[in-house]
């Protein structure tokens, strides 16, 4: 049975967004390994729109399967969904991390707008070259 054309969209775009989310993760896990909780927070929220931007590159130049408007919402759906269910029910069995400003709601507005900005980038720049 064949993937229909919209699920597959669906299924890459998500795709895209657990892989930025992963690296997220990889980044905090390392961060917090390595430095203080503080240093950890802070070092995740710079890297967060530094590392959508490139999966929003990435996924953009080779599919650009929806606009970068829904795009970086479906990014930031899978990211705050994996955070709600993954990290915070599963790990650490709280929702503290909610509370943070610096540790959560900075990384999602961060993560939102280099996805959308990377991608209306991407989608300018073609159209000026047709």
């Amino acid at each position: 049975m064949e993937t229909s054309k919209p699920t597959r969209a669906t299924l890459i775009t998500i795709a895209h967004g657990l892989i930025g989310w992963a690296l997220c993760g990889a980044t905090m896990g390392i961060s917090m390994a390595a430095t203080t909780i503080g240093n950890a927070l802070l070092i995740h929220a710079a890297a967060a729109p530094l590392i959508f931007a490139v999966i929003a590159l990435v996924y953009f130049r080779r599919f650009r399967a929806w606009s970068p408007l829904t795009t970086a919402v479906t990014f930031l759906t899978v990211v705050i969904a994996m955070d709600f269910f993954v990290v915070a029910l599963l790990i650490e069995k709280s929702f503290a991390m909610f509370r943070s400003i610096l540790g959560t709601w900075l990384p999602f507005l961060l993560i939102f707008l280099s996805s959308w900005w990377t991608g209306s980038m991407v989608f300018n720049s073609r159209s000026t070259r047709s």
